[in-house]
């Protein structure tokens, strides 16, 4: 199934998993997947490690995915890929039954200066898979406050146009705090002619640590209301959940309400919390 056409019947609601480390053995993320899979997800994505690591583990997660009925996106980035590799990679995708790819330029690793592949930026590489691989509907990635390396909101939006231009038949966002930041952004790239879906991207709000590193990282802002949340609980993190779970549920209704096409969902390979916020959002009861 391609998610683009799902997109145009209905709301989605989906999930991102990463792959376990080369020594790790399946069960823990197989778990996680078949607990995900009782709220009836229209998809699974599955990212792997900078620089390509922990790609193959990748491959046996989509594989999964597939072997179990549901529609699986894996990521895929320009960083270290040729175009031989991408052909190679996309072509054994293809072969398993994938349908749906995210193309992102990817983050450089430490110490890298550009991404040491064919393509520098994603436009490129979804121009390649789309031409060389034209069953396959590819997703692009955006930063609804503006990717952190970007000099200007206006730049960002205009590479996005870009990726649009090049065969990307929907957006999905990273994280994004700041519901008002997310509805300006979609107000602007609509006015820049981006006309294609948007998915949500929705960190659950479970760590004060890696909340706080996560959206830093990122370039994000942190509302007031999350910052009361981060400065209320430094020292206990059963209560700083319980808020977190509360003002996660709070956001995807938020998030429901600005007319995005979709909510993706980071599990952070998580189904316990994640199961607790979706029901208490109302998905999946």
């Amino acid at each position: 199934m391609k998610i683009a056409e799902l997109l145009k019947k209905k709301m989605t609601i989906s999930f991102e998993v990463f792959p376990p480390k080369d020594n790790v053995p399946m069960d823990g993320i197989l778990k996680t997947l078949s607990r995900l899979y009782e709220f009836k997800p229209d998809f699974i994505s599955c990212t792997y490690g900078a620089g390509g690591t922990n790609k193959g583990r990748s491959v046996e997660v989509c594989n999964a995915v597939i072997k179990s009925g549901n529609v699986i996106m894996p990521h895929f980035t320009c960083i270290g890929n040729s175009r031989g590799d991408i052909k190679n990679t996309i072509a054994g995708y293809a072969d398993m039954g994938v349908e749906n790819i995210l193309a992102i330029r990817g983050d450089l690793p430490a110490g890298w200066e550009g991404t040491r592949g064919d393509f520098s930026h994603a436009d490129e590489l979804i121009n390649f898979i789309g031409t060389a691989f034209p069953q396959i509907c590819i997703a692009a990635g955006a930063y609804p406050e503006k990717h952190i390396a970007a000099p200007s909101m206006e730049s960002d939006i205009a590479w996005l146009r870009s990726k649009q231009d090049n065969g990307a038949q929907f957006i999905m966002t990273q994280l994004c705090h700041d519901i008002a930041a997310f509805e300006r952004f979609l107000e602007k790239i609509r006015r820049a002619g981006v006309t294609i879906p948007v998915v949500a991207g929705i960190m659950p709000v479970l760590s004060r640590d890696p909340i706080i590193k996560m959206t830093i990282s990122n370039g994000c802002s942190i509302p007031a209301e999350l910052a009361a949340i981060l400065g209320k609980y430094p020292d206990d993190p059963q209560s700083f959940a319980k808020a977190g779970i509360e003002y996660t549920v709070l956001q995807i209704h938020r998030y429901t309400a600005t007319g995005t096409n979709g909510l993706h969902l980071y599990s952070l390979n998580k189904w316990e919390e994640l199961a607790v916020i979706l029901k208490a959002a109302g998905i999946g009861n």
